[in-house]
């Protein structure tokens, strides 16, 4: 399990990264892109993938499109309690970098 507070340092760690409300989650964001979001309630995370990123990604158990539009365009959850820890650092990185290229596809 990756503990929430381990998810908060990883993703501020990222230049130029803040934490912001979004809803009733933690968004985390570069130039107001948000490229991850914390639901601390049942431990998971959304990051905001390249598609083809996404495709690398998901297993289908432990990381999973989100199940409506915003999944078709990258938006993925990894489950905090089963996630390993390499996978969901490197995918967090992907994150980063497609927001801080300023992509939206």
């Amino acid at each position: 399990m990756i503990p929430t507070e381990e998810v908060k340092a990883l993703a501020l760690a990222f230049e130029n990264t803040v934490a912001k409300p979004h809803f009733q989650l933690v968004s985390f964001r570069y130039n107001d892109r948000i490229f991850a979001t914390l639901d601390e309630e049942n431990l998971r995370v959304m990051i905001r993938l390249s598609l083809i990123d996404q495709s690398l990604f998901v297993d289908g158990k432990n990381i999973y499109p989100v199940p409506n539009s915003w999944g078709a365009k990258g938006a993925t959850y990894f489950e905090l309690t089963t996630v390993r820890r390499k996978v969901f650092e490197d995918a967090l990185r992907a994150g980063y970098t497609f927001a801080a290229a300023g992509k939206r596809k």
